[in-house]
């Protein structure tokens, strides 16, 4: 005898389900626990850090020894110095011309696979009403004093010319009736007349 599963059937009182087990104080210890044990992991991270500057400092810059010296070694030594900060500051160069390849390629990158996403964030744009007048404000500052009316350039046009074009367009009509119309002979002998 086989027995088949049946689902519980859906209902409001089915679909509802408690959204979380842990109560409001339990939830909050947590987060302060987090957030210690964070704290902690920051400051160990930081101490780190200074250790191993330290560290660096100690290796790259041994402690100078000025007691007993003479004027020659003290120029000579300040000749060190000086070339191990060339050397420094080459170092320091070559990092940074690194890492600003590195932030290129890494927008290249980012663009290129926007590409093949297809997808691309448009930014949402707001309607702006603004005057001929105050954009030119805008743009030139407080220079231009003369206000820019656009419809005084606009060309004017004249009732006769209007009457005019459609005059024209009257007497040229359908270009069916004219070609019909001098077809035969005598619609030669007129074209070329004309």
């Amino acid at each position: 005898m086989a027995m088949t599963y049946a689902p519980p059937p859906l209902g409001p009182k089915a679909e509802a389900k408690p959204k979380c087990k842990i109560s409001a104080s339990r939830k909050l210890s947590l987060k302060i626990l987090l957030l210690a044990r964070a704290t902690e992991e920051l400051e160990a991270e930081k101490a780190a850090r200074e250790e191993e500057k330290v560290r660096y400092l100690g290796e790259k810059l041994p402690p100078l020894q000025l007691t007993g010296l003479n004027m020659d070694e003290l120029q000579g030594l300040c000749k060190d110095m000086h070339s191990q900060i060339d050397v420094v500051d080459e170092e320091r160069y070559d990092f940074e011309a690194k890492v600003i390849k590195n932030y290129r390629d890494i927008n290249e990158l980012n663009l290129k696979v926007a590409d093949l996403g297809g997808k691309f964030k448009k930014p949402a744009l707001r309607k702006v009403r603004v005057s001929a007048d105050e954009m030119m404000r805008a743009l030139f500052g407080s220079r231009t004093k003369e206000s820019m009316d656009l419809r005084a350039n606009l060309k004017s046009v004249k009732k006769e010319d209007i009457k005019q074009e459609k005059e024209l367009t009257m007497e040229v009509g359908d270009w069916r009736k004219n070609v019909e119309a001098m077809s035969d002979m005598k619609g030669r002998k007129k074209m070329f007349d004309a």
